[in-house]
């Protein structure tokens, strides 16, 4: 039952639990409407969507109160109990304070129910710890989708990073020990890009801007330049954009490019956007 206090219910869920609840009390209300002829008058539809609203707006306070203050501070042993508590508490609350506030108006439906007020109250405490129960379970469903789907990316983005050409690391090791024989001030360019290219590489963010992509993919270019003698030319055709892609999304792509697009003359890759607004 961890979940109970794991499970963030958001904004856009309350205010579908309203609605739903408004909803409830005009579809309750039109019962009472046809149930009795003495009550056909819109203040039954009234007093009956009014209560429903109530009834939610009690929940949210008092299952958020629950939540993010009680159930994480006591045994596990007692989030059942305490959960239906709280739940019960708002359907009884939500019908007391709504009879309450319309008790002094003349609707035909508060005489009708004044006798029962209590066991109404009641019965509607044990009905909303029901429709609460099934409710939660909506959506904790609807939230361990979205983290299986997260966990999904995340496993497809860590097999891109695996992706990573271990020779490249080799080939660009060996060519800067030779470079330091002909050009040490190459080499030590060559050094500080391979710094900065691995840097970016073990963070741990597995999203990263397009830009911060694109600037590792050029300095990918210009270590694997050392090798093919800046024969490969690298061109970004593209406006500013701030989105987020997968590390090594595309220079994974720049790297198949180069293995099995290089003949021994000149390459040029160019990174460029199509007409359905994707970057190619």
């Amino acid at each position: 039952m961890k979940q109970q206090v794991e499970l963030h219910i958001g904004f856009m869920d309350w205010l579908y639990i309203v609605i739903i609840g408004a909803f409830f009390g005009f579809f309750i209300s039109l019962f009472f409407y046809f149930l009795n002829p003495h009550i056909q008058e819109s203040a039954t539809i009234i007093f009956a969507v009014a209560m429903a609203i109530t009834i939610s707006l009690f929940s949210i306070v008092l299952i958020t109160i629950s939540n993010n203050y009680i159930l994480p501070n006591v045994n596990e042993a007692f989030w059942h109990l305490l959960s239906f508590v709280f739940s019960f508490l708002a359907g009884a609350l939500g019908v007391l304070v709504s009879f309450w506030f319309f008790s002094n108006q003349n609707f035909a439906l508060i005489g009708l129910l004044r006798p029962y007020i209590f066991y109404i109250a009641i019965t509607t405490g044990f009905l909303t710890f029901l429709i609460g129960l099934i409710l939660h379970k909506f959506i904790a469903m609807k939230y361990r989708h979205e983290e299986i789907k997260s966990s999904i990316l995340e496993s497809k983005i860590k097999t891109l990073e695996g992706e990573l050409n271990p020779h490249f690391l080799f080939n660009a090791l060996n060519s800067m020990s030779e470079l330091v024989f002909v050009d040490q001030k190459k080499a030590e360019e060559a050094v500080l890009h391979l710094s900065q290219f691995l840097r970016n590489a073990i963070s741990k963010d597995s999203l990263i801007t397009l830009e911060h992509e694109l600037e590792m993919v050029k300095t990918y270019v210009e270590i694997e330049n050392i090798r093919f003698s800046d024969k490969i030319q690298f061109h970004v055709i593209l406006p500013p954009l701030e989105v987020l892609v997968p590390k090594f999304s595309i220079q994974l792509l720049v790297e198949n490019a180069i293995k099995h697009g290089y003949m021994g003359r000149l390459l040029i890759i160019d990174v460029y956007m199509n007409s359905n607004s994707n970057p190619t």
